[in-house]
């Protein structure tokens, strides 16, 4: 297994023991884990769902009155190439 691969399953394993039901699905560049939010997610369980989404290389919720919240991270399968890991212009 990757280590992008163990990154990912450790994130949906943490959002799993929260009580959540998480997605890991493998595309071309990168691991995707998703999980739907409940409406009454304690603060503290907030706090541990950000904490793991938090280890992705992206993280995000979506939001909106009729799918309600997804919590959703991004893990690279691959390593960006040198110019890309600071963004452009901040290359030393």
């Amino acid at each position: 297994m990757s280590a992008s691969e163990v990154g990912a399953e450790d994130i949906a394993a943490r959002l799993t023991a929260l009580g959540l039901t998480p997605r890991v699905q493998r595309h071309a560049h990168h691991m995707s884990i998703e999980a739907e939010v409940p409406e009454l997610l304690p603060a503290d369980s907030w706090r541990e769902a950000l904490e793991a989404v938090a280890e992705a290389d992206r993280f995000g919720l979506l939001a909106n009155s009729l799918n309600g919240r997804t919590l959703w991270a991004a893990v690279r399968t691959e390593t960006p190439a040198t110019g890309e890991v600071r963004g452009s212009g901040r290359q030393r």
